[in-house]
């Protein structure tokens, strides 16, 4: 079976970034995040789910150019600029890391370069490059992922801290837009002015 080379492809250009050699490891890290609220009486806080963190990908990447003693930055500095801010969109760009089977699509983090090999006139011909990518994924894209339940009954919600009615809209229907349902169920004239904690009537779509 012929060898698949690992690369990065940017999103917004379509380039594609091969890496000189295959990571020999890499790491998937993924977190909760809770809450801990302290209750008296108990020997133990409670602990309240607030939500999920992004997916880590961490892996060490190893490159060398001595045999041809061409600078190893012309290789380097490719992955080493996906941490740079696009004028497009004023945000580094998507990428997604291809090897074979295993696709992650996320930003770059943190990239540290480690050089460890020079030339006599000092240029740098082996260098070694950890680098860490947080998934992305558009809020749309996470709620097609999240099991709903049904709206075609009438609910009861509280309105969290700092949430709005698209938001509720979003978590009960999947679709944000449909945030004036609730305000003409609830005779809510101006979806600004709610409070959290307000007991919201959530209606079936019809």
């Amino acid at each position: 079976m012929p060898l698949k080379k690992a690369s990065i492809v940017v999103e917004s250009t379509n380039e594609s970034i091969e890496v000189l050699f295959n990571p020999n490891e890499y790491s998937i890290n993924r977190e909760n995040k809770y809450a801990y609220h302290i209750m008296p009486g108990l020997s133990a806080p409670v602990a309240q789910f607030v939500s999920g963190d992004a997916s880590v990908l961490a892996m060490e990447l190893f490159f060398d150019t001595y045999e041809s003693h061409s600078d190893v930055r012309e290789y380097t500095k490719k992955i080493y600029s996906l941490l740079d801010v696009e004028s497009d969109t004023h945000t580094p760009p998507v990428c997604r890391f291809i090897w074979g089977a295993v696709i992650f699509r996320g930003c770059m983090e943190k990239i540290t370069q480690r050089f460890t090999m020079f030339l006599d006139s000092g240029i740098p011909v082996r260098a070694i490059l950890n680098v860490q990518m947080r998934s992305y994924q558009t809020i749309s894209e996470q709620l097609q992922e999240i099991p709903r339940q049904s709206s075609d009954r009438t609910k009861q919600r509280i309105l969290k801290q700092g949430e709005q009615l698209w938001m509720l809209a979003a978590r009960e229907y999947e679709d944000p837009r449909c945030w004036r349902e609730i305000a003409i169920a609830n005779d809510i004239d101006n979806p600004r002015l709610v409070q959290s904690g307000s007991k919201i009537i959530v209606p079936p779509l019809e």
